[in-house]
């Protein structure tokens, strides 16, 4: 099955440039931008395209203007419609115009063209009567290279959708945190104060780091993940470095903030004298309530083992929510298989044995067993001889076996404590 990228343009490709342009033209949406404003820009300016092998199928140009930047040429060739590449072109042009500067990202486009959702749903907001499309971006210049220093980053859009069943944790993360953070007046007036810190504990594996970063996409805000053991190398010690990321992330507009593997500097606090990790611990616990008077921003503390944090670390009023993230049930298995199955292998899958035989898997050891099934059905297809067999891609069988060769990250008796955590710790 084709599959398409998306690349920096080059010279050769301004030919098929010409040729999207006139295919736009033929299809009765006259181009706002002449054909030789889209070469001058797509040569000089920003161009990015998507290719299948080496032939061009989309194009995106953009064009700065000072403090704005403009679409001046967006098309993807009629037979790859349908497939996301318009808005991943978009995507790809927004990532390179914020490099240069601008705040802004806007599009004119023809009045006889009805089909705006790429522009949609890559975030633009139409502007009735006038066809004038805008997006904000998220991230401003100024913040470019603070969030480059702490080793932040912007996120891709769509995120959120792609975490794959869940449905359960989903729902309770878009109500709790999603819903108040993006909606402020809404629940200001509703009396609900938008959360500023949570926690989130569960097995190693069942993404809580990718939920992190899912809610970061969903709300388009700045993403940083805060490492403690690279912070220990700071000349200023741990908690000096902890205290002086936490100050540098005050400097941002909007962030999600992950401390992953919280327990490393929250752990209980006893012996004397005190161990060195216990100044880190004071430290943070002073560092919470500080970053939680700041809006537009939320911190999320992951930890595989919430019962060895310090029982202060947990108390009300320093963390909204205790939230806990279970191991994937039927319905979540079977929409992460789904995710991982090929298209041209899904209909021949029996996507119910796998859901059956994956029973105590965690995300990632789907991941992982998926990927083990692919490589196995491809080296078999590929043959010693280096000739092609049947290249319908994995089996149930392949997925199968793969399956049974994955040992478990969550044994039994971790699941059992962890059904034990949910009543003795959720907050939800």
């Amino acid at each position: 099955m084709n599959t398409w990228r998306i690349r920096e343009a080059h010279a050769e490709d301004l030919e098929g440039v010409v040729r999207l342009w006139e295919q736009s033209r033929a299809a009765g949406a006259e181009p706002v931008y002449a054909l030789a404003e889209v070469l001058t820009s797509a040569a000089e300016d920003i161009a990015v395209i998507a290719c299948v092998g080496e032939d061009l199928v989309g194009a995106a140009v953009g064009r700065r203007a000072h403090n704005q930047a403009w679409v001046v040429f967006h098309a993807v060739d009629q037979a790859w419609h349908g497939r996301g590449i318009g808005p991943a072109l978009l995507g790809a042009l927004e990532s390179r115009v914020a490099e240069a500067g601008p705040s802004t990202l806007s599009a004119l486009v023809p009045a006889e063209q009805t089909h705006l959702d790429a522009f949609r749903d890559a975030g633009y907001a139409e502007k009735k009567a006038v066809r004038y499309l805008e997006r904000r971006l998220p991230v401003q210049h100024e913040e470019m290279q603070l969030l480059d220093e702490l080793g932040g980053r912007v996120l891709p859009r769509g995120l959120w959708d792609a975490v794959a069943g869940m449905r359960h944790e989903k729902d309770l993360i878009e109500k709790r945190l999603v819903l108040p953070l993006a909606e402020p007046a809404l629940a200001e007036r509703f009396g609900v104060a938008p959360p500023r810190a949570v926690v989130m504990f569960g097995p190693p594996g069942t993404g809580k780091t990718t939920f992190a970063k899912a809610i970061a996409s969903r709300l388009e805000w700045s993403f940083v993940e805060v490492f403690p053991s690279r912070l220990a190398a700071d000349h200023q010690g741990l908690a000096g470095a902890l205290r002086d990321t936490f100050h540098r992330i005050d400097d941002l507009e909007h962030a999600v903030v992950l401390i992953d593997e919280v327990e490393e500097i929250a752990s209980h606090r006893r012996g004397d004298p005190p161990s060195p990790l216990q100044g880190v611990t004071n430290e943070l616990l002073k560092l919470i309530p500080a970053f939680r008077d700041r809006p537009d921003r939320l911190l999320v503390c992951a930890t595989n083992f919430i019962r060895s944090l310090d029982s202060a670390f947990l108390r009300h009023g320093r963390f909204d929510y205790v939230i806990p993230i279970g191991l994937p049930d039927e319905e979540a298995r079977a929409a992460i298989w789904g995710k991982f199955v090929p298209p041209a292998a899904a209909t021949a899958v029996d996507v119910d044995a796998l859901v059956a035989a994956s029973d105590g898997f965690t995300p990632a050891d789907m991941e992982f067993a998926a990927r083990r099934a692919s490589q196995a059905a491809l080296e078999a297809a590929v043959g010693t001889g280096g000739e092609h067999g049947d290249d319908a891609g994995p089996t149930t069988g392949d997925y199968l076996a793969a399956i049974a060769s994955t040992r478990a990250t969550v044994s039994d008796e971790v699941a059992g404590g962890f059904a034990e955590d949910i009543d003795a710790f959720g907050r939800v």
